[in-house]
């Protein structure tokens, strides 16, 4: 008598190996572009409330992003790691491993987020000092910082068992559970900034505390998903085990933080850049990356979707439906993002009317418009021939291609067109950097992918 099914095999979806690729791929963004849309209000909605409180808590608060962000970076390259590892595992049907792998990668993160805890504690003042903020800015600094601090565990643990969601192919409950935190944090930002009844006014302080019971409850209200529980088991945990998972677990998720850090970094330098063009050329500039981000946001979604489907199905040795799936959504995004600048092309008179305030504003908000979103089909194949790589447990190329793209060329054609050609002349270079290293990435992963497929003894069954 055959042995009862593991748990871990209840909750394996089939979708991302036998469904038909774009329909599936469909149905799982939709969720995730939901999901963040739900997260850009957080900065948005707490930067609203504490812009109320006045100048120097809303700039104290400024100060805190950059670290904010590298703890992000942080927990974005565990979810990178955990969703690339347990896809895979999917695919090739070891359910106990993935059991062991999704357990371990939970229990990383609240490692990371205790020990960030305590190091951030440690070094707030020094820290914050090195960054610029003066006497007048710390008091308020510590209040946010040695609240967000406390609660740094709550916010990378359930941005690593989201991962472990989708890499079964499960976006729709980490899409919800995205956009109640983001509607829970809005209401306690009201009560906690300001007080309401009974409730103490706590200023950025409370701004910090909404963020962090938000991603609480969102972890409390994950542990209730029964497919994500059916993942985890604390019963056969061992420390050889634990330290196999870690190593396998890193081995992704350190080369994906820092190239999580990479852009913001690229972007600082290439505003410093457009700062030496003057202040209306970065309010222009500024208007345009928002606009920007905004356009992208389908892009986004699709390299959070299409990883686990290319880890699943690497795993299960299906390599032409790998191709399939990477190169099919090449093709999609750049003839997506071509429509997106055809739209921005019609909406940039009334952009300009709206966000510019004064005629040298409005012409660099224009040269942006017309230059940046022309690239943005070949970096979103960019964008994805990187977490494909991921996916496919090569790390270390999909780190290489972000430092071709962010410091081999948009950093210094970006400084070559400024100089030859002023704002315009830094917008063509991030369009140039953009088209060559999309070039690179197409033909990279193309050769990627042939090599597998020519070392599958058989075809796999076509879906």
């Amino acid at each position: 008598m055959s042995p009862p099914p593991s748990p871990a095999a209840r909750p394996m979806r089939r979708e991302l190996l036998e469904g038909p690729i774009a329909l599936t791929l469909l149905r799982k963004c939709l969720p995730v572009v939901g999901g963040m849309i739900a997260m850009m209000s957080f900065n948005l909605v707490d930067t609203w409330f504490v812009s109320r409180l006045g100048p120097q808590p809303l700039a104290a608060v400024s100060f805190t992003f950059p670290v904010v962000f590298a703890v992000i970076s942080l927990a974005i390259g565990l979810g990178i790691g955990t969703s690339a590892v347990v896809a895979r595992r999917l695919g090739q049907g070891d359910f106990a491993t993935v059991r062991r792998r999704a357990t371990d990668a939970a229990l990383l993160a609240l490692a990371v987020g205790v020990l960030l805890s305590v190091l951030g504690l440690a070094t707030l003042e020094p820290l914050f000092g090195l960054l610029g903020a003066d006497a007048a800015l710390l008091p308020h600094i510590r209040d946010y910082m040695g609240t967000w601090y406390l609660g740094a565990a709550a916010v990378i643990v359930p941005r690593v068992l989201n991962s472990v969601l989708r890499a079964q192919g499960n976006t729709l409950v980490p899409g919800l559970m995205m956009a109640l935190a983001a509607l829970l944090n809005g209401l306690l930002d009201w009560l906690l900034i300001f007080g309401v009844g009974p409730l103490p006014a706590l200023g950025v302080q409370g701004a910090a505390l909404a963020t962090v019971l938000s991603w609480a409850a969102m972890t409390a209200a994950l542990f209730w998903q029964r497919e994500l529980r059916d993942c985890l088991d604390l019963r056969r945990l061992t420390p050889s085990g634990l330290m196999a998972s870690w190593r396998e677990l890193s081995r992704i998720a350190v080369p994906a933080a820092i190239t999580s850090v990479f852009t913001p970094l690229a972007l600082a330098l290439v505003t410093r850049i457009v700062a030496g063009h003057g202040h209306q050329a970065v309010a222009g500039y500024g208007v345009g990356t928002r606009i920007e981000a905004i356009a992208q946001i389908g892009v986004l979604a699709l390299s959070m979707t299409l990883p686990p489907m290319v880890s699943q199905n690497a795993g299960a040795g299906q390599h032409d439906r790998v191709r399939r799936a990477i190169l099919g959504c090449f093709a999609f995004v750049l003839a997506w993002q071509l429509g997106v600048w055809l739209l921005l092309q019609l909406l940039a008179p009334w952009l300009m009317a709206s966000y510019a305030t004064s005629a040298e504003m409005a012409e660099v908000l224009r040269s942006f418009l017309w230059w940046v979103p022309l690239g943005l089909g070949a970096q979103g194949v960019v964008i994805l021939a990187v977490s494909s790589f991921n996916a496919l447990h090569e790390p270390t190329r999909a780190m290489r291609l972000s430092v071709i793209r962010l410091f081999l060329l948009t950093v210094p054609l970006a400084w070559l067109g400024g100089v030859v050609a002023g704002t315009q002349g830094i917008f063509i270079g991030l369009f140039l950097a953009n088209a060559l290293v999309g070039l690179v990435a197409w033909r990279s992963l193309s050769r990627r992918l042939d090599v597998a497929r020519a070392d599958t003894p058989s075809a796999a069954p076509m879906h």
